[in-house]
């Protein structure tokens, strides 16, 4: 009987996606349809995998727990990827750089936390705008001056200043790892999933944020300036937007994100190094495209769906495929759909 309702319910809740996917449109003329869907449509795919098990009468609660925790590490996934589709989007920049700004707010969150012996949510302010502000350096000093170069000097600069950071990192800092202070250690059952303090903070923080991040883009001056810029650079500046300084607050936003995404990790991996960012970065990256580079809401859906996808994988199969279950999401997103989940094929006159 139980695999029977099970498949039933499956069944159900894949029809509600197709619904809610078909009438997106409409759904999403209000403000509270557009701040609704990615999350609604995010648990109806959870729900569907959770019937897929009860119909295969496979450990529930083991799959759930799993599911909790990959949901916290897409949220960091989705932090750094919202920087790097908000560069994109604006300059037409992959900001290879970025994962490198993710470490530095590590960093930034370590020093605050021992040596300024701050609270955690003043260390989280602090190295958020570290990152801030190491983010409108690098947009200063390597992207600015090549803002008219063809793009493959701009990308070359990139990964230079990724590498650059990373070495200067290990130089400042030192290459052995340092241990993040614990910041949290409640742990809380509901239902028969252990929750830990620290993934709760982290998705409160990160839905916090991204919440802000929606108002301010889309119901601020400076945040209807980088729609404005991102649609068309000319136009923008001839109606008297300062299209520099939108570019360095897109960057400074973006860092934000990241430095903040990097103290979060450290509180549940406390364990910081100036090579912290590779991985991170370049998955962040996979998560942009995912979802669709360019789109803020494609940007969390890329980024929850590889941190659920990666833990899962790591789970049932073998912790030595979860970076590959990154890499071949994106190749079969290129293949099937290159624009993205949510991103639209765009046809360019030549």
């Amino acid at each position: 009987m139980l695999p029977v309702l099970g498949f039933t319910l499956l069944g159900v809740t894949i029809v509600l996606i197709v619904l809610l996917f078909k009438f997106k449109v409409q759904l999403t003329l209000h403000t509270a349809g557009q701040i609704a869907y990615t999350p609604l449509m995010f648990i109806l795919a959870v729900l569907a995998l959770n019937y897929l098990l009860v119909g295969l009468e496979a450990d529930r609660i083991y799959f759930l727990q799993q599911t909790v925790y990959g949901i916290s590490l897409g949220s960091v996934y989705a932090l750094i990827a919202l920087g790097y589709t908000m560069v994109y989007g604006i300059v037409r920049l992959i900001n290879f750089a970025h994962g490198e700004i993710y470490m530095l707010g590590a960093y930034a969150g370590f020093f605050a936390v021992t040596s300024m012996g701050l609270h955690f949510v003043l260390a989280l302010i602090f190295a958020m705008a570290a990152a801030a502000l190491a983010g409108v350096l690098v947009e200063r000093i390597a992207y600015k001056p090549l803002r008219n170069a063809p793009r493959l000097a701009v990308l070359i600069t990139a990964i230079g200043m990724s590498l650059l950071l990373q070495n200067v990192g290990q130089k400042v800092f030192g290459s052995i790892p340092r241990s993040f202070p614990r910041q949290f250690d409640g742990l809380y059952q509901i239902g028969g999933i252990n929750l830990d303090q620290s993934r709760i903070i982290i998705f409160l923080i990160t839905f916090l944020l991204m919440l802000a991040l929606q108002y301010f883009v889309n119901y601020t001056k400076p945040g209807r300036a980088m729609r404005a810029v991102s649609q068309d650079r000319d136009a923008a500046q001839l109606m008297g937007i300062n299209v520099e300084r939108t570019i360095s607050s897109t960057f400074a936003i973006g860092s934000m994100l990241a430095g903040a995404a990097g103290i979060l990790v450290a509180i549940v991996f406390p364990q910081i190094r100036p090579t912290m960012g590779l991985m991170p970065g370049l998955k962040a990256f996979v998560a942009a495209v995912i979802g669709g580079i360019g789109i803020i809401p494609g940007a969390v859906i890329g980024g929850l769906l590889l941190g659920v996808s990666e833990n899962l994988v790591t789970a049932y199969l073998s912790s030595s495929w979860r970076d590959a279950i990154a890499f071949g999401m994106l190749i079969v997103i290129l293949l099937v759909k290159p624009s993205g989940i949510l991103g639209r094929n765009v046809r360019e006159k030549v």
